[in-house]
């Protein structure tokens, strides 16, 4: 079934806020902390919001690449960081008494290292004031940076993920000409080989931007054969403004459900498919189904 991108179909439905939205908008506030789920415009944040969780964008809230599937602002800083950061998102966390966290990121080509000191240093501080959270952290590519990517690693998170987006077709037209897709593959390989212990890997895949289907069961064997552990498919949707990447089909639930079967019988321990799935939806309950697997 194909829907025009001119009117949303029926099952893409974002929910109302619900009791826990305002106080966590409003400790968000307090803190001067930024969302991915406000800056991407992400339409399941009202239901993860309300539910007590969030995704924590670190590094400012502009990023130095220009992707044309994502709403967030491209800037470069010049090089500026806030070092109090890391200590008021983990006060944040420790406030908000979250069991599970995802720690997202700008990119910063125009730090050194990529923006990964500040990245572990968030890690070890969320870690001293809440002991018991399991964090995520949802990296860029690092500028392909093994020695950033170690250092992000050897703050030890329980989830290291990195977004593919796209087939390695529209990679070019979709996503900024430094973030290849063969780069995002070696990022998940790297973080297998270089981490100082266990740690599970996962990717996400945007689905309706014009990609075929053996194309999308290519990418979920190059994540399998990267040794990926977890996967997320997801609709895309156009932000609003100029210059984005149009839609070119709404892809409806009974597909997505085939999708995350025939991702499973892959190999993946975890993998969730869905028009409003997003890289971090339900970021908890995918790492708790894959760490149950033993």
């Amino acid at each position: 079934m194909e829907v025009t991108a001119a009117r949303l179909p029926p099952w893409i439905r974002a929910p109302l806020p619900r009791d826990q939205y305002p106080r966590v908008r409003a400790l968000l506030a307090t803190r001067g902390l930024t969302t991915v789920c406000r800056e991407a415009h992400c339409p399941n944040l009202p239901e993860c919001w309300s539910s007590g969780t969030a995704t924590l964008m670190l590094l400012g809230e502009t990023c130095t690449r220009r992707c044309r599937f994502c709403a967030v602002t491209t800037r470069s800083p010049g090089g500026v960081t806030d070092p109090s950061e890391p200590r008021r998102v983990a006060e944040a966390i420790r406030e908000w008494g979250l069991r599970y966290v995802v720690l997202t990121m700008v990119c910063r080509d125009d730090l050194a290292d990529q923006g990964a000191e500040l990245l572990a240093e968030t890690v070890r501080c969320v870690r001293h004031e809440s002991p018991g959270t399991r964090i995520e952290l949802l990296t860029g590519d690092l500028g392909g940076q093994e020695r950033a990517l170690r250092e992000v690693l050897e703050s030890r998170p329980e989830v290291l993920a990195h977004n593919v987006e796209t087939v390695r077709r529209l990679t070019p037209a979709v996503r900024d000409r430094r973030a290849t897709y063969d780069r995002s593959l070696s990022v998940l390989r790297a973080a297998k080989r270089s981490a100082p212990g266990p740690i599970l890997t996962k990717s996400s895949l945007m689905l309706g931007l014009g990609e075929e289907e053996r194309e999308i069961f290519e990418t979920l064997r190059d994540l399998r054969e990267a040794h990926v552990d977890l996967v997320t498919l997801g609709q895309y949707l156009r932000p609003r403004g100029n210059g984005f990447f149009p839609v070119a089909r709404y892809i409806p639930p009974e597909e997505f459900a085939q999708w995350e079967e025939r991702a499973r019988a892959l190999g993946f321990r975890g993998a969730v498919a869905g028009p409003m799935v997003r890289s971090s939806y339900r970021a908890d309950e995918l790492y708790e189904a894959a760490i149950s697997q033993g």
